[in-house]
């Protein structure tokens, strides 16, 4: 723009302080403005399944209008299966850190605890049965550190990050409320997990606060409910609270994740897995519309991903590989971001990010505080996110030795799984291993995963053990005291179960072999 001459010195500088403060978006605009926050998280959803990444937009209307009213984090990454990417969230630290990256029900295992160099352990009652793992209660959480900055924090859905100990569950990491199941995945209908390995047979799994709850309906469509009941409880105690105190709502469903049994509606249009993804996405369009309906949607980041790829690859083209492994398939996942007024609605950010940048990003949002003991790998993408700025994050550690699956880590274009390296920036489905060809930057990388590695710390104490290894319900203080329904309940389904197994097989996966593993059926 061309400006006239003027003589005046004062509006000169005036003119050009306007100027700038028209020209330069301030990289702090919204750093401590505390935002609500609803973090909705789909579990075992393959890259391709929504629509606006190429799958049918009859199946996901509700999650494709997020996307157009959003931001779309294109190269957004996670860990390989559930309950690592959730630990990961929660502490913003990479789960072998904290050996989230083995989960509970792998210490009641063989072939999982045969990595390790364990066996299956027996309790003084005799039984086969787990070695207690969870994520540890000293970690640091998101919930914690938000609850502090002055939120309202409440765990809506799966919670997979312990499911015995009063320490390890949601309400005694940072969570005031609680909502949902703590185990790796439920029948949607019944709320019973169908094997506590070792032992063979269901246990009940659905909780209100820490107690077990007897309710009907699709878990899906529960979890919709609750969230929605929360908002709206919210806007009724309003009035009521010294301060706005802002909320965060953490919603990890376990649809579509295994079993899927009965689903309630769209099975006379689709097969099982895409009438539950339907359901999914009928949940979010609930939820988003509670905050809008509600007033709430200008303060809100609303975000939807995923915690890992799909069980097949078809699920996740174009991109190679399945969950639990670390081809891009495994760990690469959709994620979008709606505030509005602060994210241009249908952008796209290219940057490179993984899920612990969400902890110190929620925290400068929040105006928390990022003082603690122990090192995150989070870093804070405020600036890029909101403001456009150059991503700071140049490498993800996906996996280091001492993990189920191979060693894995992007650095720049180039990924190592193993052995194997990829130029993901011009072979982005990973067709081409190219470790021959780069010798020096497959030392390079391995060098650094090693150096990773090295980090990680000793082996929790795996002394405590479950007891009884078949529990009514999960937590140990709710099978304490079990009341005689859930008995009834877990009782009427263990009879319909399998008495028996032929040898060699059990009623879950076998861990990978040579860093890959093959899912049949829905990958219970």
């Amino acid at each position: 723009m061309r400006l006239p001459f003027v003589h005046s010195a004062p509006f000169v500088l005036v003119l050009v302080a306007l100027l700038g403060g028209l020209l330069a978006t301030p990289a702090t605009a919204v750093e401590n403005t505390r935002p609500n926050i609803v973090f909705m998280l789909a579990d075992d959803m393959g890259w391709n399944e929504v629509g606006f990444n190429g799958g049918d937009p009859e199946l996901t209307p509700h999650i494709d209008a997020l996307r157009r009213q959003g931001l779309s984090l294109t190269q957004f990454y996670t860990h390989a299966v559930c309950a690592p990417t959730r630990a990961a969230f929660l502490t913003g630290r990479y789960a072998f850190r904290t050996w989230s990256d083995w989960r509970s029900e792998d210490f009641g295992k063989p072939s999982y605890l045969e990595k390790l160099g364990l066996t299956l352990a027996t309790n003084e009652e005799g039984d086969e049965t787990r070695r207690i793992h969870a994520l540890d209660t000293n970690e640091r959480t998101i919930a914690e550190a938000l609850r502090d900055a002055g939120y309202v924090t409440g765990l809506i859905g799966k919670w997979h990050c312990g499911e015995w100990l009063p320490e390890h569950l949601p309400m005694g990491q940072g969570f005031m409320h609680q909502y949902g199941h703590y185990a790796w995945g439920i029948d949607y209908n019944n709320y019973t997990i169908p094997h506590n390995a070792p032992a063979r047979f269901a246990v009940y799994d659905w909780h209100r606060d820490q107690e077990p709850l007897n309710e009907q309906g699709y878990a899906t469509d529960l979890f919709a409910n609750e969230t929605v009941r929360l908002i709206a409880q919210y806007k009724k105690n309003a009035g009521k609270r010294k301060k706005a105190d802002p909320f965060f709502f953490y919603v990890p469903f376990n649809a579509v994740h295994g079993p899927l049994e009965e689903i309630p509606r769209y099975t006379d249009q689709y097969e099982k897995r895409y009438a539950a993804l339907k359901c999914l996405d009928d949940a979010v369009g609930r939820i988003v519309g509670a905050v809008d309906q509600y007033g709430y949607g200008e303060n809100t980041l609303v975000i939807f991903s995923n915690d890992n790829g799909g069980l097949r690859d078809e699920m996740n083209a174009p991109y190679r590989g399945t969950k639990n492994t670390n081809y891009e398939g495994g760990v690469r996942v959709p994620c979008i971001l709606r505030w509005p007024g602060k994210i241009e609605p249908g952008s796209s950010n290219d940057s490179l990010m993984h899920i612990v940048d969400l902890y110190s990003t929620f925290i400068t949002l929040g105006g928390g505080s990022h003082k603690q003991k122990r090192a995150v790998d989070s870093i804070d993408m405020t600036d890029t996110i909101f403001n456009g700025a150059p991503g700071p994050r140049d490498e993800v550690i996906y996996e280091v030795s001492g993990s189920v699956r191979f060693p894995a880590i992007r650095m720049g274009d180039y990924k190592l799984v193993g052995e194997e390296l990829y130029n993901v920036a011009v072979d982005p489905g990973e067709t081409e291993d190219i470790a021959a060809k780069h010798p020096q930057i497959v030392a390079k990388l391995a060098r650094r995963v090693a150096e990773a590695g090295e980090e990680r710390p000793p082996m929790p104490d795996m002394s405590r053990l479950m007891t009884p290894a078949l529990p009514w319900v999960y937590g140990q203080e709710e099978n304490a005291n079990a009341p005689e329904w859930v008995k009834a309940a877990v009782e009427k389904i263990r009879a319909t179960q399998p008495k028996e197994w032929a040898p060699g097989t059990t009623p879950w996966p076998q861990a990978p072999v040579d860093g890959k593993i093959t899912y049949t059926g829905d990958g219970r």
